[in-house]
């Protein structure tokens, strides 16, 4: 398959994490849908049932992020096994594809891991996503995705924002228009970010969640007992807002 280089066209990808936010993003505008579970720690793998549901509610391609776990991406092989199996699995029910990555302890790309992850992965789409950004040499890590034949690297060019990766992003877009894996700008995808990237990069293809805290509809709470990771609370949902979205998108097409 080839990598997802649109030429008239911006590419926007929306991670979602329940079938409202997939709704709210393709009503903003995206292209497609990055789905996970659990967004708030970072995304995890999706259950089949979650996907079925928002292939049942959205038409948008859907590429679903295999991440067996919060945490570092330094796996076991009991893991590596599950992430094939996934893989497998989202493929045979049309996943359109599939977002991973894995490293090895020293930080450079478990080029032994990813490689057979890619070969469970034939005929999809493959997004190297964010374990880009914890990897210890980027050039070295986009190196070793291009002889793997990765077609996206997700990545805010190791910073906590895609501002403050400019440089980086900047210095890979470069590099991914000979041929490679095409850059995908996130972390802090927003109206501000998005013309600064416009500007000064060659990046084409963005990634944000748009998302915005909404109260539970719960009346009763026990304030003695907390079901959330310290310093999160169960009675604050995070949702795609269609509207975010939508403004990123007309700034994109105004660009085009």
């Amino acid at each position: 398959m080839k990598p997802d280089r649109i030429k008239e066209r911006y590419l926007l990808e929306c991670c979602v994490d329940s079938p409202e936010s997939a709704l709210a993003a393709a009503q903003g505008g995206a292209d497609r849908l990055e789905l996970c579970a659990n967004l708030v720690i970072g995304g995890t793998t999706p259950t089949m049932a979650l996907y079925e549901e928002v292939r049942e509610l959205v038409s948008l391609p859907v590429h679903v992020l295999i991440r067996p776990r919060f945490g570092d991406f330094l796996y076991s092989e009991a893991e590596a096994d599950i992430i094939c199996r996934e893989i497998r699995a989202f493929a045979h029910a049309g996943a359109e594809g599939a977002v991973f990555g894995c490293l090895m302890p020293d930080g450079t790309l478990d080029t032994d891991s990813m490689a057979r992850f890619m070969d469970n992965a034939r005929g999809m789409s493959v997004t190297l996503h964010r374990a880009f950004d914890m990897s210890a040499d980027p050039l070295d890590t986009w190196e070793r995705a291009a002889r793997l034949g990765v077609h996206t690297i997700l990545t805010s060019g190791q910073a906590p924002s895609c501002r403050e990766g400019l440089p980086l992003l900047r210095k890979l877009a470069a590099m991914s228009e000979n041929g490679g894996p095409a850059i995908m700008a996130g972390g802090g995808i927003s109206p501000e970010s998005v013309p600064l990237l416009l500007e000064q990069t060659a990046v084409r293809a963005f990634h944000m969640s748009g998302k915005v805290s909404l109260e539970s509809g719960m009346t009763y709470r026990n304030p003695a007992v907390s079901m959330g990771l310290p310093g999160l609370s169960e009675y604050e949902l995070l949702r795609t807002d269609a509207a975010a979205v939508r403004v990123v998108r007309n700034l994109l097409d105004a660009a085009r």
